[in-house]
Order: C-alpha cells, then structure tokens, then sequence
C-alpha cells in the first residue's frame, strides 16, 4: 500500500534542502529517475530538472520554506496535496496544489497548480 503522507513529506523535504548533495538523495527518494514536473510557470525533467526548479525556486525566494496543507488523499495511481511557501512562522506568501502519478512509491510525474500568488 502507497503511504500518501510520507509521498508528500519526502517532496516537500527535497524542495526545502538547500544543499546539492543532501538534495540529491532526496530527489532519488521522492521521484523516479524520469519523473516530469509542470506548473503554469515552470517545467523540469529527470533529477536534474527538478534540482534546477529547486535552485530558481530558492534563489528567487530566499529564507522561504515549503509547508503541507492539510492531508494528502490519492486513489489508484494518484496523489493530491496542497502545500504553502513563505517565510518560516509567518502567513504564507504563495500556496498551491499538486497532482502526482505515483509508481513503485515514487513521484513518476507532478502537475502543480498556483492557488495563491502574490500580486504583481
């Protein structure tokens, strides 16, 4: 049986590691080596894809952190889980949901939808 929770924990642990060799072990936890990332402003393929939309992400908002909302829930092959982004203790900035395919307990693919976003 797929444990939804710790799917969604081990993706929301690699986006907040800051260090590349720490991140790396991460990366291969959470995601298949083929794995494939959309939202409406970014995309990544493979480990290293998704490291560099790690890199921007942090890069482009320093000090902030990745956080669970709520409980993931899934049926089948599918996982859903929204998450929040912000400086650690305060409200967060931007929040979001996203959709994963799930194989042999890994991430396979993940479509990401912005549910919050600061205005510009």
């Amino acid at each position: 049986m797929t444990d939804l929770n710790t799917i969604a924990r081990n993706y929301i642990t690699a986006w907040n590691e800051s260090d590349a060799a720490r991140r790396k072990a991460l990366l291969e936890a959470a995601f298949t080596s083929d794995v494939s990332y959309r939202d409406p402003v970014m995309q990544g393929d493979g480990h290293a894809g998704i490291a560099a939309l790690i890199d921007g992400v942090q890069q482009r908002f320093a000090g902030f952190r990745f956080s669970l909302k709520g409980q993931p829930d899934g049926f089948a092959d599918r996982i859903r889980f929204s998450w929040n982004l912000g400086p650690e203790g305060a409200e967060s900035v931007i929040e979001g949901t996203d959709i994963g395919v799930i194989e042999n307990g890994r991430l396979k693919s993940v479509t990401g939808f912005l549910d919050k976003v600061p205005a510009q």
